[in-house]
């Protein structure tokens, strides 16, 4: 008998090896996307860009492609990073298709849809146009204070490691003050990070595992949907990316019972279930809030670290925000215990700042991808067939020194004053761009802007290490840490 089994095994363990070979040898030499260089093993599996995710440098490693092999690096075997100028334009703002890899962004199980999640134009549209009212400005500027005492509180933190003279690590703090705004203009409370000065049942800690995780599984749907993507055991509540959805749904029922809650976030997502139940469904309101609580924290908290970190290295262009904001007091303005944001969004050299830091040190390291829709699509002088994974990069577009000039590696606010600005403006996409840009736009330019007018106006902040460079992983976002810093609050600051 097992010789038996082992004469029939061979040749089907033949004919699988042949036709393995062959379709690696189509891709390699003879795909539509053969002629466009990149990495060895890119050129015919998906191997490098996953070595690369897991290794968390996909943003340096696709950089540094770019910059050897030109605007169209094949970073997989069906997908073509593009660094044109035409690329924003053409694969961003056109809907087209996203690609199959953003469906795992439906969390905790693909029931749970989002604008994110969705990767058809006209319905992704559509989930859009239900929740977009809460991400207004005009509605969240309604939560300016308690926004503020959020951020009275970490000061209030802060204020403490200045007495005591010991070093306060941003990547913590930072995330504690995101995820209590998030709490404040989602749910009308504050999650408690703050105030215990803790990562709260592990809520970061297994966010950034989330992080991890997703920027892989999107390549491989079929083995998430078994596995940590299954209904089923979601429902049984056994699978570990139920720790995010659990919190959301725990803070939805605090606020449900809670009679004094605002007109939050949430109730401008239940006034649109009420108003068009037939467009919207509980289950939409309870992704929509998930992916809320997920997608804010690490986003903000990089994004000020950026802003700290690289001002600490170039003090001339902190000097100049501080004389800027000095300004400022003098008429009458950013006397707040928190600058105002109305204060800080009429700076225009903070604004400058901010954009800079969000340009070195974008939230998403990752490609943003798309599909060519039917009848192929043509960048520059290069046609695409329809169904090419077509990806654009914000690392890559932002440090191109094609857009942004020979300095585009470096830190350097200037180059957002004057008339230049509008010219590199139009390659500026830390939020994305087009129809699928990322809807917490608003809120992230409201928290950095009040945050880091009243840090610099109120504290000096200097490295444990001086020179210290920092650590970050690159994963669906990007994660700093490492860099402990001393603060100490100046003498004449407001508080």
């Amino acid at each position: 008998m097992a010789a038996i089994l082992e004469l029939t095994s061979t040749p089907i363990i033949v004919l699988v090896t042949a036709s393995l070979t062959v379709l690696l040898l189509w891709r390699r030499y003879q795909s539509p996307l053969a002629d466009i260089p990149g990495p060895f093993l890119a050129s015919f599996t998906r191997l490098w860009h996953i070595i690369r995710i897991f290794a968390g440098d996909i943003n340096v490693r696709s950089i540094r492609e770019h910059e050897k092999h030109g605007p169209f690096v094949r970073i997989a075997h069906d997908e073509v990073s593009v660094c044109h100028p035409d690329a924003i334009r053409a694969i961003l703002l056109n809907p087209i298709p996203k690609a199959p890899w953003y469906e795992v962004l439906a969390l905790p199980d693909r029931r749970f849809q989002t604008p994110m999640s969705e990767t058809d134009p006209k319905r992704r549209v559509e989930r859009a146009k239900n929740v977009a009212s809460a991400y207004t400005l005009s509605n969240l500027i309604k939560s300016e204070e308690h926004i503020d005492a959020a951020i009275r509180l970490m000061l209030a933190r802060f204020d403490t490691f200045s007495d005591d003279r010991k070093p306060v690590a941003f990547d913590e703090w930072f995330n504690y003050l995101a995820f209590d705004v998030i709490g404040e203009v989602v749910f009308s409370e504050s999650f408690g990070f703050l105030k215990t000065g803790q990562d709260l049942g592990s809520s970061i800690g297994n966010s950034r595992s989330l992080n991890a995780y997703i920027a892989a599984a999107g390549y491989f749907q079929w083995l998430h949907n078994l596995t940590l993507g299954n209904p089923l055991l979601s429902k049984l509540n056994l699978m570990p990316n139920n720790h995010l959805f659990d919190t959301t749904m725990e803070a939805l029922k605090r606020r449900q019972a809670d009679p004094e809650h605002r007109n939050d976030m949430v109730e401008h997502w239940k006034t649109t279930l009420a108003r068009h139940p037939q467009r919207m469904t509980i289950t939409d309101l309870h992704a929509t809030a998930t992916g809320t609580v997920g997608a804010g924290a690490d986003t903000i908290s990089g994004a000020l670290q950026s802003f700290v970190y690289h001002m600490l290295r170039k003090p001339q262009y902190l000097q100049k925000l501080q004389a800027e904001i000095a300004a400022e007091q003098a008429q009458g303005r950013c006397n707040d215990a928190v600058v105002s944001y109305a204060d800080a969004a009429n700076m225009e050299y903070l604004q400058a700042c901010i954009k800079e830091s969000l340009r070195m040190f974008g939230p998403v390291p990752f490609g943003l991808a798309r599909q060519a829709p039917e009848g192929g699509l043509k960048i520059g002088d290069r046609f695409f067939h329809k169904g090419s994974i077509l990806s654009v990069n914000p690392w890559v577009i932002h440090k191109c020194k094609d857009f942004f000039g020979p300095d585009a590696h470096e830190f350097n606010p200037d180059r957002w004053i004057g008339p230049g600005a509008k010219e590199i403006d139009k390659y500026f996409m830390p939020f994305g761009a087009g129809y699928n840009s990322c809807p917490g736009r608003n809120l992230a330019t409201i928290e950095l802007s009040k945050v880091i007018a009243t840090l610099v106006r109120d504290y000096d902040i200097r490295q444990q290490n001086p020179g210290q460079e920092w650590k970050y992983m690159s994963y669906f976002t990007a994660i700093p840490y490492g860099w402990p810093c001393y603060i100490s609050k100046r003498a004449d600051a407001l508080r």
